[in-house]
């Protein structure tokens, strides 16, 4: 039997198996199961046949978690399974295989994962398997790629030219670390897509990125932060940002109204002229009904008066 050293624990794991609860680090009638600390490790798994559909596979909160913070990674499928699997494949550790078997089939298995060290952090993929056939593995799912905060200084994040917009305008976010690091992620808080990420290909390049979000849509109101990192590794990032809160008004940019335009302060001179001519022959045409309302008027009366004499 082969025993390999791992890394610490994620945390507390269960696994259930009839009316019996497995505590972490144990698995009943499996031999294809590795721990988390010292224990038995097989270190060939079975290969996965690929017979059945990919499960999905999601981080809850969410894939950027902070060092000592807990973490939930949810594999989940339309159809109800009795066997899942989730398997740790990049990072800086050895590879990690857990699993978790129900005495009923289920849609969604929790693999909870903390308190989080940098060891955490790499990149994860999740399999089911039929009660029939426990060793037959579907398709693995996409992966889901796991970053550790807090190695590093926070940087700044600003908004050009500021964090309250019009819908329609541009906006940039700029991120920009003290220290120089080539690796620069911007989440959204509440979002469950992974982190937009630019990395700097010149060394000798300001360690800053930005990130343009243009035009502008309500979708994109909401709190920012950004981390840095390296490169050499993209799992572990630094302390995030401050938060910076991006307002988008509903009041949309009309092409004459477009700040950026140059012949936006033309446009609305000829406006301006155009609406005093109106004014005026408007002014002009009551003068003259007023004038022939008046000549009328008189015309009447005089004609009253020759009649009364």
């Amino acid at each position: 039997q082969v025993r390999q050293k791992l890394a610490p624990p994620l945390g507390p794991l269960l696994q259930v198996e009839g009316n019996r609860v497995w505590p972490q680090g144990t698995l009943a009638h499996c031999p294809h199961w590795g721990t988390w600390g010292d224990g038995p490790f097989n270190t060939a798994p079975p290969s996965p046949s690929g017979v059945y559909n990919p499960p999905s596979l999601s981080a809850i909160p969410g894939p950027v978690v902070a060092s000592g913070g807990n973490v939930s990674l949810s594999c989940s499928s339309p159809y109800p399974w009795q066997t899942f699997r989730l398997l740790k494949e990049g990072g800086a550790d050895a590879p990690r295989h857990l699993e978790l078997k129900f005495p009923r089939e289920k849609r969604q298995a929790l693999f909870p994962v903390g308190p989080v060290s940098t060891s955490h952090g790499g990149t994860y993929r999740c399999y089911v398997s039929p009660a029939s056939y426990p060793y037959v593995w579907s398709l693995p799912s996409d992966p889901l790629h796991l970053q550790v905060t807090g190695l590093y200084r926070k940087p700044s994040l600003s908004a050009q030219p500021g964090p309250s917009v019009s819908w329609g305008e541009n906006v940039t976010l700029q991120c920009r670390s003290e220290i120089w690091l080539d690796t620069f992620y911007l989440s959204k808080e509440g979002s469950p897509a992974p982190p937009q990420h630019i990395h700097l290909q010149d060394t000798t390049a300001p360690s800053q990125v930005n990130f343009n979000m243009s035009p502008v849509t309500s979708d994109q109101e909401g709190t920012y932060r950004c981390y840095a990192s390296s490169s050499t590794s993209p799992y572990l990032l630094s302390h995030p940002s401050d938060p910076l809160e991006l307002l988008v008004s509903a009041d949309a940019i009309l092409p004459s109204q477009d700040k950026s335009d140059p012949n936006s302060d033309s446009h609305s001179k000829d406006y301006t002229v155009e609406n005093l001519i109106r004014m005026g022959m408007a002014g002009l045409i009551l003068v003259v009904l007023g004038i022939l309302l008046f000549r009328d008027h008189s015309s009447q009366r005089r004609i009253q008066d020759e009649a009364r004499r």
